[in-house]
């Protein structure tokens, strides 16, 4: 329940409104039929589900390339890391905010502690999944003191850390201007203490701008700016949420519903075009800077990172 997502009043949707493993298995499978290659689950925290591990299984034959997962790393233990990359899961990544004890409770609400965050990622090195990925969303007035500690993180781990800039998704709608750190900023705290040579971009839909260690030294610093660099027009990502909700963008005021399809008899083919239908409603961008911007109604937990 970190502060930039959700509130600690807020509540889980019955579990009779939300997408069965077999049926978040019939969404890939047509995806992946579409041209989709890599199914990413999300939350919230995906390890809390209680068919975690089955999903990983079904989303592993849907007929992607690459099936990845973000979670807080409360929950890796070594047997569900062996578990999950048996059900066939390739990539992890694992948020962390904070290196100090205090501003990461206060940050995420939990009572989990940063060291436990850090050995989880050495468990999922451990484990073999490659890369291993860690997110912290930079946030003015709580962490950036800490941008270069964080990036010392992927210097001695090898592994490749991600700054995020704060957008305004959180449930509590506290998001204001002031808080954010933009990726320029970023950079500049990161190289205070490292030298970085900024990476050939391969994929044009990454998300990430990315900056290897000076002196071939393994990892890898990311920068994610949707606020002051956005990558609206190389985006190529759908979110369905839990409850079967088709998202077009992150920023989306509309969503499309097709959970009913699931379970009402359409055939694969209906529901692919309904797939390309919703994707051709995809906005050409979020306008956070605009005066008129308006945050979606459901905040990041319910979305999906």
């Amino acid at each position: 329940r970190c502060v930039y997502c959700l509130e600690p009043d807020a509540r889980f949707m019955p579990a009779s409104q939300l997408l069965s493993p077999e049926e978040f298995f019939r969404v890939a499978r047509v995806a992946t039929g579409l041209g989709v290659r890599t199914l990413r689950i999300t939350g919230g925290e995906p390890t809390v589900h209680p068919h975690l591990t089955r999903i990983i299984s079904l989303l592993a034959g849907a007929g992607a390339e690459d099936v990845a997962m973000t979670t807080n790393g409360s929950r890796c233990d070594d047997a569900s890391l062996r578990a999950w990359r048996d059900a066939g899961l390739h990539r992890l990544t694992i948020s962390l905010d904070s290196l100090q004890p205090g501003r990461f409770s206060a940050i995420t609400r939990s009572t989990t502690e940063p060291r436990e965050v850090v050995g989880a990622i050495r468990r999922a090195l451990s484990a073999g999944f490659a890369p291993v990925k860690v997110n912290a969303v930079i946030v003015r007035g709580f962490n950036e003191d800490e941008v270069p500690d964080l990036a010392a993180l992927a210097y001695e781990l090898g592994i490749d850390m991600r700054f995020i800039e704060y957008m305004p998704l959180d449930s509590g709608r506290a998001w204001e201007p002031g808080k954010l750190v933009p990726a320029a900023e970023i950079l500049q705290r990161v190289r205070t203490r490292f030298d970085l040579v900024e990476m050939e971009r391969i994929d044009p839909s990454s998300t990430s701008r990315d900056y290897a260690f000076a002196g071939g030294v393994r990892g890898t610093i990311g920068l994610i700016a949707p606020v002051t660099r956005p990558f609206c027009g190389a985006c190529s990502r759908l979110r369905i949420t839990a409850d079967g909700k088709v998202r077009p963008c992150l920023f989306s005021l509309s969503e499309w519903d097709i959970s009913h399809m699931l379970r009402s008899g359409s055939t694969d083919d209906q529901i692919a075009q309904r797939l390309i239908d919703i994707t051709w409603t995809k906005q050409a961008g979020h306008t956070i800077s605009d005066p008129s911007f308006a945050q979606p109604s459901r905040s990041m937990s319910a979305i999906g990172g």
